[in-house]
């Protein structure tokens, strides 16, 4: 009976996940575009798809996050803070009610090359029993949200040195 048990709720498990993943290269110091995606304070600024996220950057904490991908409504998160490791990564977990209900876990790496590019891997990965009902509705614009952000934060980071360059 056990072996059967196992089997359902793994094959569960794999019909209710699912990960977007992105990446952009950036043309700017590590240091720089590490300050842009920790000045939580600044998302609303420059920032299409994360429009406010609020609370302090350290392991452990709760956030407040409005996630707004373009042409969506807004939607108030209140994930913590899981993985906190500057200047390299951070990543929140949010969950509707339980994890097995609905849950994301949302993250922000970046790997620096020695000519002087960063490359940033954005991704989220979604579990629960609603993961079909969320990717009907919403995936395609939180996938579209990535790509502005990603944009957005690329655009921002390269035009930094030139600004502080300047008399």
């Amino acid at each position: 009976m056990g072996p059967s048990i196992w089997s359902v709720r793994r094959t569960v498990d794999l019909r209710t996940t699912r990960t977007i993943r992105s990446a952009i290269e950036i043309r700017a110091p590590l240091d720089t575009v590490w300050g842009i995606l920790t000045d939580f304070e600044s998302y609303r600024d420059w920032n299409p798809h994360l429009r406010q996220v609020r609370g302090t950057p350290r392991q452990g904490a709760r956030l407040m996050v409005i996630s707004q991908p373009p042409g969506s409504r807004p939607v108030a998160l209140r994930p913590r803070l899981i993985v906190w490791q500057p200047p390299h990564e951070f990543r929140w977990r949010a969950k509707l009610i339980t994890r097995r209900l609905f849950s994301g876990e949302h993250g922000f790496r970046l790997e620096s090359h020695t000519d002087g590019r960063v490359r940033f891997i954005h991704d989220e990965t979604f579990r629960g029993l609603l993961v079909p009902l969320y990717s009907r509705l919403r995936l395609e614009a939180t996938r579209r949200g990535f790509a502005a952000m990603n944009e957005a934060l690329r655009e921002r980071a390269e035009a930094l040195p030139a600004e502080h360059s300047e008399p």
